[in-house]
């Protein structure tokens, strides 16, 4: 009861805390903008000259363009809600910018994001990027396949995810979906050669794309950046180019998918179905606050404050703290996660549909073994 007079609470004064902070400024974007591409590119001719002096010198600059490549990716997310600059024309040139820098497809991605903004708690909708199974689906599978689930989630993975997310995906469904596409358009000219081509294209469908606003984003983001990489393959080497990109993208890639699963998997979060479902809820008991080092706060422009981005998506992420520090006894109830319980967090990896909540495997063996105990 005094918690659901809490979320009252929080749902009334919503409104006033969104106008409070919801002001994005031109000259902080642009601001974040160059001190994240500016040293970036820095970088990459730091790693160019360290190979004639170290090898452990292009391991050490190569882990600190992954930092960087993480708030590249941080900041594409904020170009895509429409809150790192006032215009829109802004947002969406940098988005793609970031995108490309990112190798992620922004427009396309931040459809589905939205989708997990409007759905986040609902487990019963979006499962996260874990993809996580109820109590009673792990239960249904074998013990091979339960070894084989737990391992995937394994955070010694997330490098290996990263690649996955961030590089191989994007390209590959792009290039599937496309020749999908001219298959699909060449049998219906073939067969129906009066209808026009954009007809065509008009009844092909895909699971790689909405839209053809979808699919043009697509295409430019792998043209432009399939031709960068040939550009650095020709300008410093094509092994020195994959061996320093690879390796920085995946580890951002990586953090990034950690990060984020930490933000909504953790001890007990909200976990709901459908029915009884609530959103403020679930962005105070289902989205944590990471506890991290400012240094990292930073390069990751303050995702940490995911409670707050979850209540509105349109605060700037360099106004979250200052409204963070404003409302502090507004989110008391806010689970904060450490840098240090990250791996903990991502044990919860069941979601326990009755309970409303996502638990442990070793929650859910225990539960197993002392449930006859109980019965009898």
């Amino acid at each position: 009861m005094q918690f659901v007079s809490f979320i009252n609470l929080v749902k009334q004064q919503k409104r006033a805390i969104i106008n409070e902070h919801t002001q994005p400024d031109n000259l902080k974007g642009f601001t974040q903008v160059l001190t994240t591409l500016a040293p970036l590119s820095a970088l990459w001719c730091v790693a160019v000259m360290s190979v004639g002096v170290s090898y452990w010198l292009t391991a050490g600059v190569t882990l600190l363009m992954s930092l960087f490549l993480l708030r590249v990716f941080v900041l594409m997310h904020e170009c895509g809600h429409g809150s790192l600059f006032r215009a829109a024309r802004l947002n969406k040139t940098f988005g793609f910018i970031f995108g490309v820098v990112s190798g992620m497809p922004q427009y396309v991605w931040s459809q589905h994001h939205h989708y997990h903004h409007s759905t986040n708690g609902n487990w019963e909708k979006y499962r996260g990027p874990l993809a996580i199974l109820s109590v009673d689906e792990y239960e249904a599978l074998t013990a091979r396949q339960q070894r084989k689930y737990q391992r995937a989630r394994s955070l010694w993975l997330a490098p290996f995810g990263g690649f996955l997310y961030l590089i191989f995906n994007p390209r590959i469904t792009w290039l599937k979906g496309t020749a999908s596409l001219v298959r699909h358009i060449l049998g219906k000219k073939l067969a129906q050669p009066a209808i026009s081509i954009r007809a065509h294209a008009a009844t092909f469908e895909t699971p790689y794309w909405a839209s053809a606003e979808e699919y043009w984003h697509m295409f430019w983001n792998n043209v432009v950046l399939l031709s960068a990489w040939i550009a650095m393959s020709l300008s410093i080497g094509s092994v020195l180019f994959f061996s320093v990109y690879v390796v920085s993208v995946s580890l951002a890639g990586a953090a990034g998918l950690v990060l984020f699963t930490v933000q909504h998997n953790f001890e007990h979060s909200y976990a709901s179905d459908t029915e009884g479902w609530d959103y403020d809820t679930a962005a105070i008991q289902g989205t944590s606050f990471l506890i991290l080092p400012r240094w990292l706060n930073w390069f990751t422009a303050n995702i940490a404050y995911h409670h707050i981005h979850h209540l509105s998506a349109r605060i700037p992420n360099y106004c979250l703290v200052k409204c963070h520090d404003a409302h502090q006894a507004l989110f008391r109830d806010v689970t904060r996660v450490k840098l240090a319980q990250i791996s903990h967090a991502l044990k919860f990896i069941l979601w326990d549909v009755r309970a409303r909540k996502l638990i442990s495997v070793a929650e859910y063996l225990n539960r197993k073994c002392t449930a006859p105990l109980v019965a009898g």
